[in-house]
């Protein structure tokens, strides 16, 4: 099965696109080739979205992800923003969707656990699509 090139995408690149590219990675790798970028970049992932994603999902973000921009990634067939709040950027691809997820960052470990199962969420769905053909 061929699979997708998923690019999320948010402003810093630090927090929500991160973990969205971090469970894609481990939950729905069977169909999705995922990555993530900003049209600005951090010096480091989130360390509440680390520790947060460590504890639920035991996955260590700080292992394989870095903060990217958009023209350091492949041009991906599908574009997910993760809820801007600003003019998000346009970026070639044959499907794009907005998660209109609020930021966490700042937040308490509730909000983050939230803004995680909500991500979650989004990432199994859009699995589900693909494997259906369903987008």
């Amino acid at each position: 099965m061929n699979k997708y090139k998923v690019a999320f995408i948010c402003v810093h690149n630090s927090c929500r696109s991160q973990i969205a590219e971090a469970l894609a990675r481990e939950y729905a790798k069977d169909v999705i080739l995922a990555f993530s970028a900003g049209t600005e970049i951090k010096s480091e992932i989130n360390q509440d979205a680390v520790r947060m994603m460590k504890k639920l999902f035991n996955i260590d973000m700080n292992k394989f992800q870095y903060s990217k921009k958009i023209e350091d990634i492949p041009n991906p067939d599908i574009v997910i923003t993760m809820g801007c709040n600003v003019s998000c950027p346009a970026i070639p691809c044959s499907y794009s969707e907005d998660w209109g997820l609020d930021d966490p960052t700042g937040q308490s470990d509730e909000v983050f656990t939230e803004v995680i199962m909500e991500i979650m969420e989004k990432v199994e769905s859009l699995r589900e699509r693909l494997l259906r053909k369903s987008l």
